[in-house]
This record gives C-alpha cells, sequence and structure tokens, in this order.
C-alpha cells in the first residue's frame, strides 16, 4: 500500500505541474498511509494515568542520531494549536517532506534497530526489510515540491482513513507504458541531479571550512611575523651595545698589557737566578718520579689482574645462578614427574599387595592341600600295612589248616566248622579289603584334583610375572610418551606463532584491499575497486566516469531499450 501511494503521488504531482498543497487528496493518502506504517506493531507504553501508544516517540529520536532534524523538533514543539503527541508526529511528518529529507531521517531510525527495538516489536514493519524498501522508495519524493500551512490545520483530530478507490487502475492507465518509462527516466535524472548537488554543497562545506581554518592560520602566523621583527630590532640594538662595550674592552686591555710587560722582564732576571736551584730539585723529583711511577704500574698491573679476576668470577657467578635456575626448574619438572611416578607406583603397589594377599591365600590353600595329601598318603600306608597283615594271617591259617588236615582228618568235622567261621571271617576282610580300595580310589581322585588346582595356581603366578613385566613396559611407554608429547607441545607452540604472524599479514592485505574504494558517479554510494572498474558517459558528463556494476547493468540496459 506503500509503494502504490508514493508512486501515486510521485505520478500526480509530475502531472500537475506545481507545488502541492495540504488538501491535494493524493497528498492526504499519503500521510495517512505513513501514519499506519509507523503504527504498525507499536508497544503500548505505561503512563501514571493510561496506556500510550504513539509514533512521536521513535521520531523524537531522530533529533539525537540527525543533528539536522533539531530544527524540525523545535519548530513542532513551539506550535500552538498542538495538544497530543500524535499531532505533533503529523507536523514532524510534513515538515520533513516540506524540507525533502524524509527518506534521510527514517534512514537513521532503520538503521538503529537496538533504539527502535524499544518502540516496536519484533514483527512490526520498521524492524523489517520492508521498512527499509519504503525508505528507499521516500527517495524518489525529492522531486515534489510541497508547501503545507501547518499551523492553520487541526492535526490532533484528524481520522485517518485509507482511500482505496483512488489506487483500482483504469484502462487508460494501462495503456500508458511509454509515459510512464519516460517519466521514469525524468526521475532517474533529477534524482541524480540532486545527489550531484548534494555531492557538491558537502564538498563546498568542507571547503569552507578549509578556508576558515587556513584564513585562523594566516593571522597566527601575521601575528608570529610581528613578534619575530619586534625580537630582531631588539637583538640589533643589543649588538650596538656590545659592540661598544667590547672596545672599551679592548683598550683596557692594551694598558693593562704594558704594564704586564714591564712585570715579566723583572720576573725574567729573578727567574734565571732562581732556575739553577730549581734544575737541581727538578732532577731529584724526577728521579722520585721514576720510582714512583714503577710503583704505580705494578700496582696497576696488579689491580687490572684483580679486575680481570674479578670480572671472570662475576661471569661465574651468573653462569651458575642461570644454571642453578635452570635446574630448579627440572628440579620442580622431575618433581612433578617423580609425583606422578610415585601416584603410578602407589596404584601399581596397592595391585601387587592385592595380587600378592591373593598368592599368599592361594600358598595356604596348596600347604592345606599338601598336608591332606600327606595324611592321605599315611592312611594308605596303614591300610597297605594291614592287608599284609592280613595276607600273612590268611598263609598263616592255611599252613594251619593243611597241618591240622594231615594230622587230624579225624577232626575234620570240627574243623570244618572253624574252617566256616575263617571263610566267614575271610568273607568279611575280603568286602573291608573292597571298601579300602574304594576309598583308596576316591582319595586318588582327590589328589589329582588338587594337583590340578596347584597347577592353576602356577599358572596364575606366571601370569602375575608377566603382568609386572608388561606394567614395567608400559611405565618405559608412558616416559617415552611424555617426551613425544613435550616434542609435539614446542611444535605446536611453534606452529602458533606462525599463525599469529600469518593473520597479522592477512589483516594488513584485507586493510590494504579495504583502502581501496571509490565512489559511484551514478548513484554516489561507495564501493571496492573489483566492484567499481566499469566506465561510462553519463548526462552530467561526457567523459566516461566511474560506475558500479550494478548501475553499469542497469544503464546499459536503458541504452539497448531506447535504441530502435
Amino acid at each position: 500500500m506503500a509503494k502504490l501511494s508514493i508512486k501515486g503521488l510521485i505520478e500526480s504531482a509530475l502531472s500537475f505541474g506545481r507545488t502541492l498543497d495540504s488538501d491535494y487528496p493524493p497528498l492526504q493518502q499519503f500521510f495517512v498511509v505513513m501514519e499506519h506504517c509507523l503504527k504498525h506493531g507499536l508497544k503500548v507504553r505505561k503512563s501514571f494515568l493510561s496506556y500510550n501508544k504513539t509514533i512521536w516517540g521513535p521520531l523524537e529520536l531522530v533529533e539525537k542520531l540527525y543533528p539536522e532534524a533539531e530544527e524540525i523538533g523545535a519548530s513542532v514543539r513551539d506550535l500552538p494549536g498542538l495538544k497530543t503527541p500524535l499531532g505533533r508526529a503529523r507536523a514532524w511528518l510534513r515538515l520533513a517532506l516540506m524540507q525533502k529529507k524524509m527518506a534521510d531521517y527514517l534512514r537513521c531510525l532503520i538503521i538503529q534497530r537496538d533504539l527502535l527495538s524499544e518502540f516496536y516489536e519484533y514483527h512490526a514493519l520498521m524492524m523489517e526489510e520492508e521498512g527499509a524498501v519504503i525508505v528507499g522508495l521516500l527517495v524518489g519524493l525529492n522531486v515534489i515540491d510541497a508547501n503545507l500551512c501547518v499551523k492553520g490545520e487541526d492535526l490532533d483530530s484528524q481520522v485517518g482513513v485509507i482511500d482505496f478507490s483512488m489506487y483500482l487502475k483504469n484502462e487508460d492507465d494501462i495503456g500508458n507504458k511509454e509515459r510512464n518509462v519516460q517519466i521514469a527516466a525524468i526521475l532517474d535524472q533529477k534524482n541524480y541531479v540532486e545527489e550531484l548537488n548534494r555531492q557538491l554543497n558537502s564538498t563546498v562545506s568542507s571547503l569552507h571550512s578549509r578556508v576558515d581554518s587556513l584564513e585562523k592560520s594566516n593571522t597566527k602566523l601575521i601575528e608570529e611575523l610581528a613578534i619575530a621583527k619586534n625580537n630582531i630590532i631588539k637583538l640589533q640594538e643589543e649588538n650596538h651595545q656590545l659592540r661598544s662595550e667590547n672596545k672599551l674592552i679592548l683598550m683596557k686591555t692594551q694598558q693593562h698589557l704594558e704594564v704586564t710587560k714591564v712585570d715579566v722582564e723583572t720576573e725574567l732576571q729573578t727567574y734565571k737566578h732562581s732556575r739553577q736551584g730549581l734544575d737541581e730539585m727538578y732532577n731529584e723529583a724526577r728521579k722520585q718520579l721514576r720510582d714512583e711511577s714503577q710503583l704505580r704500574q705494578d700496582v696497576e698491573n696488579e689491580l687490572a689482574v684483580q679486575v680481570s679476576m674479578k670480572h671472570e668470577i662475576e661471569l661465574a657467578m651468573k653462569l651458575l645462578e642461570k644454571d642453578i635456575h635452570e635446574k630448579q626448574d627440572t628440579l620442580i619438572g622431575l618433581r612433578q614427574q617423580l609425583e606422578e611416578v610415585k601416584a603410578i607406583n602407589i596404584e601399581m603397589y596397592q595391585k601387587l599387595q592385592g595380587s600378592e594377599d591373593s598368592l599368599q591365600e592361594k600358598n595356604e590353600i596348596i600347604a592345606r592341600l599338601e598336608e591332606k595329601t600327606n595324611k592321605i598318603t599315611v592312611a594308605m600306608r596303614q591300610l597297605e600295612q594291614r592287608l599284609q597283615q592280613a595276607e600273612k594271617a590268611q598263609l598263616e591259617a592255611e599252613d594251619e589248616d593243611k597241618k591240622y588236615l594231615q594230622e587230624c582228618q579225624s577232626k575234620s568235622d570240627s574243623l570244618q566248622k572253624q574252617i566256616s567261621q575263617k571263610e566267614k571271617q575271610l568273607a568279611q576282610l575280603e568286602t573291608d579289603l573292597k571298601i579300602e580300595k574304594e576309598w583308596r580310589q576316591t582319595l586318588q581322585e582327590d589328589l589329582q584334583k588338587e594337583k590340578d588346582a596347584l597347577s592353576h595356581l602356577r599358572n596364575e603366578t606366571q601370569q602375575i610375572i608377566s603382568l609386572k613385566k608388561e606394567f614395567l613396559n608400559l611405565q618405559d611407554e608412558n616416559q617415552q610418551l611424555k617426551k613425544i608429547y613435550h616434542e609435539k607441545e614446542q611444535a605446536l607452540q611453534e606452529l602458533g606463532n606462525k599463525l599469529s604472524e600469518s593473520k597479522l599479514k592477512i589483516e594488513d592485505i584485507k586493510e590494504a584491499n579495504k583502502a581501496l574504494q571509490h565512489h559511484c558517479r551514478n548513484c554516489g554510494e561507495i564501493f571496492c575497486n573489483a566492484c567499481s572498474d566499469n566506465e561510462l558517459p553519463l548526462p552530467s558528463s561526457p567523459k566516461p566516469v566511474r560506475v558500479c556494476d550494478s548501475c553499469h547493468a542497469l544503464l546499459i540496459q536503458r541504452c539497448s531499450s531506447n535504441l530502435p
């Protein structure tokens, strides 16, 4: 809607062909649309008596951001008929349009998003990119000349309603494409001329400021010249006085010289008489001087030797201090390493104690098993002795049976009874032997199991010994890894230094690239050398001038469309 109102206002103003009044309907609709755009997403502010929601708050910020807007703010506050903040905001918009700086003022507001967030919600039109588009369209209003009377209007009680009937297109408007193209070209040329005028005004103001500074410096130099001339005159007078004093001093010195000549002649005569005695004193003093000089040379040589010794001692002390500092640093590092090794050793010692405890328990189990095996072997031996005794008794009984059969066949019945009794005894003994054999087999099985347990324990002890060896190897590998770690740390520090140097070089290169910036002669904005490398003749200058890439493409399209 804002685009349509701005476009319709520009077209109608160009067709109208004179300055616009406050009664002009498209202009009134434009102010209503701008008021709705500025009100969109405005935060409700709580005051002491009621809730406040006006666009005057963000418009007051323009005075702080754009110093030239202070005149509008002051004139709006001085208007007698305005009582509400909405009326002041409407008057501010009309004065900004008359100054042809509405786009500049609102651009300053949109750039400062942090300040705008105090007045607008995050989804407001002024906080989004559409606000920047509307501000860009407002630049075209600089073509319009408006003469608005703000004092007579009742801006506080006006009702802002948008009339959509003005923006509905007719069939006649669709057919006027050529006229719209001509108007767009004229507007572009006028915008370009106005931007050139702004640049020229800025350059003129800068030149005026330079001229004022040069005039001030010129007045200062003139004052300094006058002071220097006065100083030269004073110095010339002092020079004349010094010359006259110099002549007087020369006269006095000549008279003093004549007097001194007479005194010198008398002194020469006395000197010749006293010279003979002085020569003798001089020879004696010379001999004493030679002796003293030899003594002095000897003393100086000794001093030089002592000084050199002292220097050597000082150098040695410095070297010793350096060695002591280095050794202290190494000692600190070694202490840290020792603490780490102690911690590792404590952990390993605890593990070894645990393994030794387990070994002791296993050794106790082995001793118990050995005691059991010894007991079992003793029992086996006793059983074997019993078996041997039983076999001997059986043999003796058989011999006695044979003797009794040969001697006493008559007593066979009685003997048969005895034999039956003994057979019963033999059966019992055989059952006892079977029981003992089975018990022996079970004992042998227990022995084999205990032997297997002993072999398993031996294997575990061998594994513990291998673990100790692996632990020692791991300690050696840990020391090697620490050495590699220190070497890599040094390499990383060197890489960091090199990277910092390369970053500084890159920043220097970036600053050098930033320094190469140029103005586009068409749009007036600043671009780098690569983005403004094109040259084209413009309506303001027949010679080819530097132009940015976007303006170059636009101008070439226009030239191609204008060609038949």
